[in-house]
């Protein structure tokens, strides 16, 4: 059969489609591996999780947060999030304590998914190490990663 990408259907097997998203990663973030992020707002650090996360996440239905006050530790989960796909552990990329939860997104979910990087943020976390950012990485850098997984 004649396709229009090769000789053969079956010739386009291993055609890689462009990505239909177009992601935007701000450049003042750091991200981490597990695709929140991070970065200062005045002396505290505000988190979320990224466009990219949100978009494989699909429908929120639920966020689960810490409580203001408790102490988190970089590489630790301190919550989740429930879409109709699946329910994905977060994982605080510094360590430091939660001095405010985001309770639009608490109250309405589909808040994070419909500005993740703006209205959607999760918390405000005074940290106790700022060098943990420095090992997030760069919006460039995980803009590559994303692209390439």
């Amino acid at each position: 059969m004649q396709s229009r990408f090769g000789k053969n259907a079956s010739d386009c097997v291993s055609f890689a489609w462009p990505s239909l998203m177009a992601f935007n990663f701000p450049d003042q973030f750091r991200f981490a591996e597990s695709h929140e992020y991070a970065f200062f707002d005045g002396d505290l650090v505000r988190v979320g999780i990224s466009e990219f996360a949100v978009d494989q996440l699909g429908d929120i239905v639920f966020v689960d947060l810490p409580e203001v006050g408790t102490t988190l530790q970089r590489g630790k989960s301190f919550g989740s999030v429930e879409s109709v796909k699946a329910v994905e552990d977060m994982y605080s990329p510094i360590s430091g304590e939660v001095v405010k939860c985001n309770e639009s997104v608490l109250s309405s979910p589909e808040e994070l998914q419909n500005d993740p990087h703006g209205e959607g943020w999760l918390m405000l976390i005074r940290p106790s190490e700022t060098g943990d950012l420095k090992e997030l990485m760069d919006a460039a850098t995980y803009s590559r990663k994303v692209n390439s997984d």
